[in-house]
Parts: structure tokens; sequence; C-alpha cells
């Protein structure tokens, strides 16, 4: 019999994640990949499973926690022995650790350790040989809506050689060294706390925390954006003050981002639909043999997938500062989703070589599971563009902000019956109100007026969608 630990596998570089549940209490048995405990992060929530079978004696985590990846969650006892799945996986982390130089060995960077940067080098007595040496590897792809951390200060040179005028030198490992890379930290400006100074993943996190709480310089010759003033509006009645979510708070952020650096222009239009109800209507039954309901979104779906194959610009994103256009050949789309704990977006995948039926049980299962809080990391991530559907609320039309880095994002209103001119007299047509929202230094009006032109008359007669 031994006991071991479980700890946090990788979140998609969520840092800080909440605990919200315990789903074993000390004394359950549980077996391999039974759920432990449920993780909050800004993005989603997901259920940790466990890399052991056996009995739980002791819980090393509470409900308002806050984790990272590699926290120990639990310690279980093995029956037999630790698992081999987790003794492989041991092994491998060893044999990554000794590839990328080293997890023992102190190091000392005379870098910032930010990708493009000098690489770190090693202690004095180990230099020539880590000059050959590989680095710590690629940074770790991040979540679009993750921006770096800007951390302001000296730069990566002047911290460097303060280092050097001083006389100093600073440790951290080839994990920190990685970490730094992925949130964009300068190590010359972090203080360690560890022997001799090294620098920990925990000095890199409380360097983080403290950047993100100071206010943000503004830059020379720039006009910083004016403050809204707090109002105490409880002297003007009964007032009630509740803490936002996570969610709710980085939606904010993300919106405000992507209004203040995108040139926005909103394009409307409107789709003669009265076909396709008539189509849905009668597929009624046969969607209630399926077990699912056919709603106009998968046929909004489909045709914004033909539109974006025919117009390969809204299915792009700018690059390397905008230096670049990235061309996706893949089309995947989000859909936004209001839940009780805030706005969602999970991405349906290659929405092009799917059928309705199947794009209908995908979004019936997303749905579902961004309002369980069910969704993880990876099916909110990959998206070129995003459809934003009030129909089911109500509204004649609205702008949407565009979802960056995508350049484009259609907003869908309630769809109302109109009289329509038909060249000898009005009839009645069922109209569904379009909105595209579009950056406009990728997207011009041309391209929006085909795009938004194209997908009106795709929805308007249905039968081109098999073309």
């Amino acid at each position: 019999m031994s006991v071991e630990q479980v700890t946090v596998p990788d979140i998609g570089g969520a840092e800080g994640a909440e605990v919200i549940e315990l789903l074993v209490a000390v004394g359950d048995r549980v077996e391999l990949d039974q759920s432990l405990i449920v993780l909050e992060s800004d993005k989603a929530s997901m259920e940790i499973p466990s890399t052991l079978a056996g009995t739980v004696v002791e819980l090393l985590v509470a409900e308002g926690d806050q984790l990272a990846e590699g926290a120990p969650i639990a310690s279980i006892e093995v029956s037999g022995g630790a698992d081999p799945a987790q003794a492989d996986r041991s092994e491998a982390a060893a044999e990554d650790s000794e590839s990328a130089g080293g997890g023992d060995a102190a190091d000392t960077d005379t870098g910032d350790g930010v990708e493009g940067g000098a690489e770190p080098a090693e202690k004095p007595a180990q230099k020539a040989s880590a000059e050959k040496a590989p680095g710590a590897g690629a940074a770790s792809s991040q979540p679009a809506s993750a921006p770096p951390v800007a951390t302001g200060g000296a730069t990566a040179s002047a911290a460097a050689s303060e280092r050097q005028e001083g006389a100093e030198a600073f440790y951290a490992g080839p994990a920190v060294r990685k970490l730094a890379r992925e949130l964009g930290v300068q190590l010359g400006q972090v203080e360690g706390t560890g022997p001799q100074g090294r620098i920990l993943k925990e000095d890199l996190q409380q360097f983080v925390k403290a950047s993100l709480a100071a206010p943000a310089a503004a830059p020379a010759g720039a006009a910083a954006l004016p403050q809204v003033p707090d109002v105490d509006f409880g002297k003007f009645g009964e007032i009630e003050v509740t803490e936002r979510s996570k969610l709710d708070k980085l939606t904010a952020a993300n919106m405000q981002r992507s209004w203040l650096n995108v040139p926005h222009v909103t394009q409307f239009d409107e789709a003669d639909i009265t076909d396709l109800e008539a189509f849905r209507a009668s597929l009624k039954r046969e969607a209630e043999r399926r077990d699912t309901k056919l709603s106009p979104l998968p046929f909004v779906l489909k045709a914004c997938a033909v539109a974006l194959r025919d117009n390969p610009r809204i299915n792009s994103s700018l690059a390397q500062g905008g230096d670049s256009l990235v061309y996706k050949k893949y089309i995947h789309i989000g859909m936004a989703v209001d839940t009780p704990a805030g706005l969602v977006v999970p991405v349906i995948r290659d929405v092009d070589r799917k059928t309705i039926w199947e794009l209908a049980a995908e979004v019936a299962e997303l749905a579902g599971k961004a309002r369980d809080r069910k969704l993880g990391p990876a099916e909110m991530q990959g998206g070129c563009f995003t459809v934003s559907s009030l129909g089911a609320i109500g509204g004649n039309g609205f702008t949407p902000i565009v979802n960056t880095p995508e350049v484009a994002i259609l907003g869908v209103s309630k769809a109302a019956t109109k009289p329509v001119w038909n060249g000898s007299e009005f009839a009645p047509r069922t109209l569904l109100p379009l909105a595209l929202s579009y950056d406009h230094r990728v997207v011009n009006g041309g391209d929006g007026g085909r795009f938004l032109t194209q997908l009106a008359s795709l929805l308007s007669d249905i039968r081109q969608l098999s073309l």
C-alpha cells in the first residue's frame, strides 16, 4: 500500500483557478479518471479527474482555494503500488526535465527570459556548454483572449545591464523560464525568494499580480483615458452590492480591449427566410424523432461557413503587430451563449463539413454545457468568426463587438413578418435582421458587403447550401 498525491494537470494556462465544488470526501473509493473537484478559471469551469485509483486519505484543497497547474489536490492510498499510467507520466516528465537542461540545476540568467531575447546563461562554471544548449522550449500557446502581461519598467537589456553592473546573479530553472516566456515577464525585474535568490514560480505569480494591480502608465505624448468617478449610490436610496463573477469581468475586459483597439464598422441587411421557416416546420417530426431541436441557428451557421469559404478575408486574423494577415484553411465558428454567470462563446469546429442535423445536435450540447458551466478551455478556443443571436430574446437590431483576434462577428435579431413588394403587390414575408461588425483594418466595405449579401442570399434560398 502506498499513498500518492493527485495534482492539477494542464488546465490551458489558467492561473489561480478557483475550487468551486468538491466531488469526493475522505474515505471515498475513487477510480481512475473519476472527477475529484470542479475548478473555475477566467475562461470556463472544468472537472479535474483522478490519475490514481484507490481510497482518499486526505483532501488538500477546500472550496474557494486558488489553484494552478501542479498544485496538490488529494492524497490517495493506492493498492499494489502506484498506478502504472501515473508512473509512466512521471518518467516522461523526468525525461522532459532532463532534456530541458536539468530541472534541479540552478541557472544564472543575464537576459530577460522573454521569447525572442537572449537565452538565460548557466552558472559561470557551466556557461560554455550552456551556450550551445537549447532553451526551455517554445512558449505554449495561450487563448486568444489572454494578452501578455505588460510589465513596464526597464527593458530586458537594461535589466541585464543593471544585474551585471551590480555583480548580481539571478537563478531560475527551465520551468520558470518557460512560464516567464508565456507570461511575457522580464526575469530581470523579478525578486527571487528561493535559495541564493532563485526565482520561483510563486515569485513570477506575485510579480504578475502586482503588475496587474498597478495603474498602467500612459504612453509618452498620449492622454490617458479619463476615469469614471465612483458614486455613493447609497445616499440616494436602498442598494445591494454583489461581486461580479470572474467570467463577467473577463468578458467586460475583452470587450473594452476590442472596442479600444479595433476600428469597428457595422453593416445591416435582412434575409428573407420565409422558405427556410417553411422547410424547418416540415422537419418538426424528424427533429422529434432525433430528439433534437432544429432552430434557425444551424442554418445560419452553415450559411456563414459557405460565405467564409467564398470570402476568405473575413476568415483571417492580423499577426505580427499588423504586418501580416493569417488566412485560415479551417472554419470554426463561435456562438455566443447567455448564461447566469455571464457571456461565453463555445466554438463549433469544421462547420463547413457538418450537416444541419449534426450542427443542431452540437449547438444544443454546447449551449447546455455553457449553462451548466461544464465547458473546457479547448471548447472555447480556435474560433474564426462568431455568431451572436438574439432571436429568442427580441429586438430589431444591434451592433455586436468584434471578438478579437477574429475580424468579424454576425449579429442576428428576431425575425418578423413584413409586407414586401413582389412587383405586383405587397406579400407577407419573414425577414431576419442581420448586422455584420468587422475590423476595418482588415475588412473593407466591399468585403463586408459581399459577405453579407451572399449570406442573405443563402438564407433566402437554402438549396444553395448543397452546392
